[in-house]
Formats: C-alpha cells, structure tokens, sequence
C-alpha cells in the first residue's frame, strides 16, 4: 500500500500533540500550514506558534499563508499532493482547501459533537456544569463543525476540574483518536454518521462561541454552583476577573483561578469576603461561599492563598464589586 501523502494543519500547543502522534506511528506529513510569525508582548518581539516550534524541529516542510484564499498558498498547498488533510485548531477553511484531496479533510474538535460547536468548547462545557464531554473526528463540509462524523471518544469532568486540565487530558485524548481515524481512512472503512443522529429526543444544541475579556466578569449574585463552573470554566485563560472593594472604597483588579465550593445557608449579602488574614478567604454567595485557593491581585504574579494574604493584609470589612 502507497503511504498516505498527510498534510497537518494546526497552530497551538493543542495541535501539537497530535502531530508528534501522527509522527510517531510512522505517517508521512509532507507538509504543515499553521499562523503567520506574529509580534506579541511589550517588547512586540516576534513569536512563532507552537506547531511552527515543532514542525521545524522535525524538519517537516512548513507553509504560514496570511490568507487561505492567496493564489500563491494554493499552489503550494496543491504541489504536495495531499491524499489527506488533517485539522486540529486552525482557522476556518475555505472550500478550494478542505475540498483539494482526494481523501478530503478531517477535523478534531474537543467537543461530543454536535453539541459545544464553536470556538471555546472545552472553556464553555465546563461554565455550564456539564460532567462529560470528549472529542470527535469528522469531515470538514461548508458549514463550521457539522460534517460527517468519523468517531468520538467520550471523557468524564471532575468536579474542580479547570478548563486548563481537561484541555491537557483532551489534548492526548484528541492525539490518539486521530490516529485511529487516520487508520480506519487508510483502511477506507469507517462510519460517516450525520450529528444529529447523536441527538436525543428533544435535546437541546449547546454552541461554544469565543470568549472574550468583557464575558468573564464574575456576577456574584449567582448561585454558588454557577459562579464555580465559571471560575474553573475559565482558568487558566482568560481568566474570571473580579474588583476587591477595601473598606475605605478603594478597587483593587483581581483574577481567580482556583476555587471550591462551601455549601451554606446563611444571611451574608453576596459579595461580603471573609478572610482570616493568613490561610484563608471566601465569598459570600447565593448558597454557600466561594473558597479561594489560587488568585492574581493586577500587576503581580499568580499566587497560592497564602502567598497573597501575606503580602494583602485584609483587616476590615472588605466585599467584592458586583
């Protein structure tokens, strides 16, 4: 059998995983398409993404198009003769690609499609509480995360879990189902079932758009279950943010990351903060209190409970902005 002419297409940390699995079962990537080099931080120095760092390393032939559509990309793109294409975290195709090889173009998306379409699902399934999720390989088709679907692979979520761990244990999770589909495609038997097929009755879609810095306010009004999913949902990026309210008045711009949960009846006004100024502080909320374990006060570095109370004394009545 003439081995399969795979191109990879991916930019984060995300994708690499998947790669350097492909790499490992002995695959042929003749090619990888990943971002353009881009300036980033104060000193704009120029950053290459993760996929770039490793494709290279590996001495794999790399092309970074600014548009998808550009003649000259396509050409290239054309001349390597994909049998397949492969897509974990990249940008939205057009059809002139995912439609060139003769194989087509599968994609891996960190969801239990259909459900969590979209741009954030590992941030999103975690914010609304679920208690499982997976990914799933499909074929890419015109409309986003709708194509056929090749397999899922289904993992649960553990109860303090955050969006930064699952996407580590989905990263890996992602990595060997694509060489599972990559395998069952060179056999040329695998199934193509239509989403909604995994639809129950009745079941509602959930959508995944991207998160930005204006959504992760926490709204401390929220019942306690809620503003936990929230917290972890969306640690370690972008991170839920919150305002420390001194007792003189004085705001202070806070990050939290880490946190449990205190189921409680009690008459506190959501958003009182309670701290023992040394090891421990939690937030009053609708049923029960918000435990912090691991917080960044603007401008300093993230830190342990601890490490924070001991250089922000918190004497007084202190409350959070709402």
């Amino acid at each position: 059998m003439t081995p399969l002419r795979i191109v990879f297409m991916g930019t984060p940390e995300f994708a690499v995983e998947s790669l350097h699995s492909l790499l490992d079962a002995g695959y042929n990537i003749v090619g990888v398409i990943t971002a353009p080099d881009r300036p980033a931080g104060r000193g704009q120095e120029v950053i290459c993404s993760d996929v770039k760092k490793y494709a290279a390393a590996k001495g794999l032939k790399i092309l970074q198009p600014e548009k998808l559509k550009d003649p000259s990309f396509l050409e290239e793109l054309k001349a390597l003769k994909a049998d397949l294409q492969i897509v974990v975290a990249f940008r939205m195709l057009p059809e002139l690609v995912w439609n060139m090889p003769r194989l087509g173009t599968i994609n891996l998306h960190a969801s239990l499609l259909p459900q969590y379409r979209g741009a954030a699902p590992i941030n999103r399934a975690i914010m609304n509480g679920e208690t499982e999720t997976g990914v799933t390989t499909f074929f890419l088709q015109q409309q986003i995360d709708t194509g056929k679907i090749i397999f899922r692979e289904t993992t649960a979520i553990g109860e303090d879990e955050t969006a930064g761990e699952l996407h580590d244990r989905l990263m890996k999770i992602g990595a060997g189902l694509i060489v599972k589909t990559v395998r069952a495609v060179e056999t040329g038997k695998y199934p193509q079932q239509d989403q909604h097929d995994f639809l129950k009755a009745a079941e509602a879609l959930k959508e995944a758009p991207k998160i930005f810095k204006e959504d992760c306010r926490i709204r401390w009004n929220s019942d306690l279950e809620d503003i936990h999913n929230f917290i972890r949902g969306l640690s370690p990026y972008p991170a839920a943010h919150t305002e420390l309210l001194s007792p003189e008045g004085k705001s202070f711009p806070f990050k939290i990351y880490r946190v449990t949960q205190r189921h409680l009846i009690h008459a506190e006004l959501p958003g009182t903060v309670k701290s023992d100024g040394r090891t421990e502080m939690e937030i009053a909320v609708p049923g029960g209190y918000i435990q912090l374990q691991e917080v960044q006060l603007a401008g300093k570095r993230k830190m342990s409970l601890p490490e924070f109370l001991r250089g922000f004394p918190m004497q007084g009545s202190w409350k959070v902005q709402q």
